[in-house]
Parts: C-alpha cells; sequence; structure tokens
C-alpha cells in the first residue's frame, strides 16, 4: 500500500508537471484575453474537484447517518471520508476564490462583484469551512451527526452554483462547456484542460487518502481511549 502511495505521488508530481507545460507553453494564448485566459486551466479544473470531493464528502456522509447504529466500523470509515474529501474540496474552492478574482480584474475591470455565480461559490466555501470548524473544536457523541448534516445540507449549494449563471443573468460568463451554441474554448486550448483536469484529480486523491488515514488513525486512537477509559472507570 505504501509502495502504491509513492508511486501515485509519483505519477501526480508527473501530471502536474506535464500540465503546467503544456497550459503554460504549449497552447496558444486566447485571441481576446491573452495570456491572463491561462489562469482558466487552473480555475476550470479546481472548481469541478470543488464539486467531485464535495460530493464524495456528501455521499459518505449519507453512509455515516445510515449505518452509524447498525454498522460502526463502515461509519467511522464514512464519517473518515466525508472529513478527508471535505478537507479538499475546500482547498480546491479556495483556489477557485483565488484564481476567479485574480482573472477578473483585468478582464471585467472588478475583483469582486456580488452576483448569484460567486455569492453562492462564497456560500458553499463558507458552509465547509464551518464544516471543518465543527469538526475541529467540537466534542462530543453528536459532533459527527451534526458534521454530516452539515455536509449534506452545504452540498445542496452545489446545484445553485452549477446553475446560477443559467437561472440568472450574471457577471459572470456562462458555462464554457454546455452553455449553449457558442460555448467552449479553441480545440487547440482542450489539451491543457484535459491535463490540468487528469493533474488535479490525481492531486486530490492522493492528499484525501493520506487525510482518510490519518482521520481513521485518529478515531480508533479516540475509540481505544474512551474503551480504556471505561475499564478504569468499570
Amino acid at each position: 500500500m505504501k509502495l502504491f502511495r509513492w508511486l501515485w505521488a509519483a505519477a501526480t508530481v508527473g501530471l502536474l508537471a506535464e500540465a503546467f507545460r503544456v497550459a503554460m507553453f504549449v497552447v496558444p494564448a486566447d485571441e481576446a484575453q491573452g495570456d491572463i485566459f491561462r489562469i482558466f486551466f487552473y480555475h476550470f479544473p479546481s472548481a469541478m474537484m470543488t464539486f467531485l470531493f464535495f460530493f464524495v464528502s456528501f455521499i459518505a456522509s449519507i453512509v455515516y447517518l445510515v449505518s452509524r447504529n447498525s454498522n460502526p466500523v463502515r461509519a467511522m470509515k464514512a464519517d473518515a471520508m466525508a472529513l478527508a474529501n471535505a478537507e479538499v474540496g475546500v482547498v480546491f474552492c479556495t483556489v477557485v476564490l483565488i484564481t476567479g478574482p485574480l482573472w477578473a480584474r483585468p478582464v471585467w475591470g472588478i475583483w469582486w462583484t456580488w452576483d448569484e455565480r460567486l455569492t453562492s461559490t462564497l456560500v458553499l466555501y463558507l458552509i465547509y469551512v464551518a464544516y471543518l470548524l465543527l469538526r475541529r473544536f467540537a466534542a462530543g457523541p453528536q459532533m459527527q451527526t451534526l458534521a454530516a448534516v452539515m455536509a449534506i445540507f452545504g452540498y445542496v449549494d452545489v446545484p445553485i452554483v452549477y446553475f446560477s449563471t443559467r437561472w440568472w443573468r450574471t457577471q459572470h460568463p456562462a458555462p464554457v462547456f454546455g452553455g449553449g451554441a457558442n460555448s467552449g474554448v479553441d480545440p487547440r486550448m482542450m489539451p491543457a484542460v484535459w491535463w490540468n483536469l487528469a493533474a488535479w484529480l490525481a492531486w486530490g486523491i492522493l492528499i484525501a487518502s493520506f487525510r482518510y488515514a490519518v482521520a481513521l488513525r485518529d478515531q480508533l486512537k479516540e475509540q481505544k481511549e474512551a474503551l480504556r477509559a471505561l475499564e478504569v472507570t468499570g
């Protein structure tokens, strides 16, 4: 298992390096925006990874709630999976919220506007940051249940973020993919999109697997300490 992780880490570094090379030096600059458009190759994959890892956290939270009484071992693993993927999702969402304004300033002339897409993305970020704060500072047997409910509630905002540019007229442009007849990017730029999607997916899986192992180890440690305390008091 450890060897596989090291191989995965090496492959991830290779993917990230190639993705950077293709995005920065191979694909052409955008005809209208110039080189600033290259932020897209990090902004878009980060948004997709945000949705993906929050989705895994959402599913794991449901599994935890369903099995917390009937199958404690499965529930423990699901809870660790929910936490690990929420952490990685927050990292990607942070990248989205940083690269967005960096792109917007030269293109829109402003760093930020409180339109539906940007506001709903910020709300999504704050919900999952609150989830992580709950996991970090709250204690007691109900903490994991409350956290699972918060993760499920938070994911409801993901469809709002995704469809916001379809439901409302926003400053944010229409979806690049699947947004209509004129959506999409120049086919010459697609290699950079695919390389970065693959690279950041590999990176996210790598970090989530490490965080899952740590979270599960911590839960097992807490369980052993609780059993030891019961034995002492008993």
